[in-house]
């Protein structure tokens, strides 16, 4: 075996990357739901902030947006679920709905954020950022952020169809050594 071919060999890829290589090979819708998890714990983590801004703020649409967000948030994963049956067909209505859902929480987010932008910057009582009020501030961080994520995961899922041709170029065997005795195996059945 040549030097070329050695280098081009998997066996010397570390075994987790491998496996975790072949798994996203099989099913490589597995890394936009990813995302989308990421961005749900991110958003669910950081809910006491949101809530919190609400109760201040009490802009009209707030605590809607922020159910809206929360609940889409679940019901698009399990559309993202049922997208993408396994050795199956993406079943098309279920994309178009979970796409629907995903461009409301971005809206959710966007309507959110500038409704705390307009309570800091309204001439009669704006609200001040003091260290009483600094969720405010962090809300408006976490909502940007979840934004960000769910947009990308949203791109991701777009670009399903490339990136999965591009991970099965990737060769993931294992070279098998033959130690001579081979042929000595009997495979007939035969005693």
């Amino acid at each position: 075996m040549s030097a070329k071919e050695t280098k081009s060999t998997p066996s010397h890829m570390p075994e987790f990357l491998r496996k975790l290589v072949v798994s996203l090979k099989r099913k490589p819708d597995t890394i936009g739901l990813l995302v989308f998890v990421v961005a749900f714990v991110y958003y669910s983590l950081n809910l006491t902030h949101i809530s919190d801004t609400t109760a201040k703020i009490q802009g009209a649409g707030m605590g809607l947006c922020g159910f809206a967000t929360m609940l889409l948030s679940m019901l698009s994963m399990v559309c993202y679920l049922n997208s993408f049956p396994r050795r199956k067909k993406p079943v098309v209505p279920m994309i178009v709905l979970m796409a629907i859902m995903i461009g409301i929480i971005i809206f959710c987010d966007n309507y959110y954020m500038g409704l705390i932008a307009a309570a800091l910057t309204r001439p009669e009582n704006p609200i001040l950022i003091d260290k009483n009020t600094v969720y405010i501030a962090l809300a408006y961080n976490v909502l940007s952020n979840h934004m960000s994520i769910v947009i990308a995961g949203a791109v991701i899922t777009a670009l399903l169809p490339v990136y999965s041709k591009l991970l099965r170029k990737i060769n993931t065997s294992i070279m098998v050594e033959d130690n001579g005795k081979l042929g000595e195996i009997d495979i007939s059945g035969e005693d």
